[in-house]
């Protein structure tokens, strides 16, 4: 039954309009929990407010947990789902590229979209910048999208790659998040002073 695209076969023009519903959602949904300011975004590198670290993880976990329990019921194929191949390398450089520009500029590609659909300057500024750097890396490094694509390890899991289920890391991940939960509210306590007053 699921994923979707295994099963329906959708036009052009109604996968645009999903798309553009699941977009409108989404981008909403970030203003309304208050992630297309950069202010709240930025406030978890000084411990403050986890609040973009609880919301992330708990998608992330919650995700997994969902796709295991339709696997486990048969409602899923888990070998109709695409898994980016993995390239350690480029995650890494990736990771602390994008992570740079998140501190720099107090967004990421999803919550600059959002600040801009609610007219924030620094928003739009984020945006260009990021235009910019896609054009610039289009028309200069041709060859880093080739060596990704040569360097990749293939199609890595966890459970895959440890021989440990599924459901075991389904479980350990709720631990974690648990545990998780409770150090970011306490570190929120503790930062709380750093907080501005305005």
């Amino acid at each position: 039954m699921f994923p979707l695209s295994s099963t329906l076969e959708l036009s052009s023009a109604a996968t645009l309009v999903l798309a553009l519903m699941l977009g409108f959602g989404f981008g909403f949904s970030l203003e309304r929990a208050g992630f297309g300011s950069a202010r709240k975004l930025t406030a978890v590198f000084y411990f403050y407010d986890m609040s973009v670290v609880k919301v992330m993880f708990t998608a992330i976990v919650t995700a997994m947990a969902g796709l295991f329990l339709l696997s486990a019921a048969g409602l899923l194929e888990f070998s109709e789902l695409y898994v980016e191949p993995t390239n350690y390398a480029g995650a890494i450089i990736g990771g602390l590229l994008f992570g740079t520009g998140f501190v720099v500029g107090g967004y990421c590609p999803g919550t600059s979209i959002a600040a801009c659909a609610t007219g924030r300057i620094d928003g739009f500024a984020f945006v260009a910048g990021m235009l910019g750097g896609v054009f610039l890396f289009a028309e200069f490094l041709p060859g880093v999208d080739e060596w990704a694509r040569s360097t990749a390890q293939g199609e890595i899991t966890l459970p895959g790659l440890t021989g440990i289920s599924m459901g075991w890391f389904v479980l350990l991940f709720v631990v974690i998040l648990v545990v998780a939960s409770r150090g970011m509210r306490a570190a929120e306590k503790h930062f709380a002073g750093l907080r501005p007053s305005r």
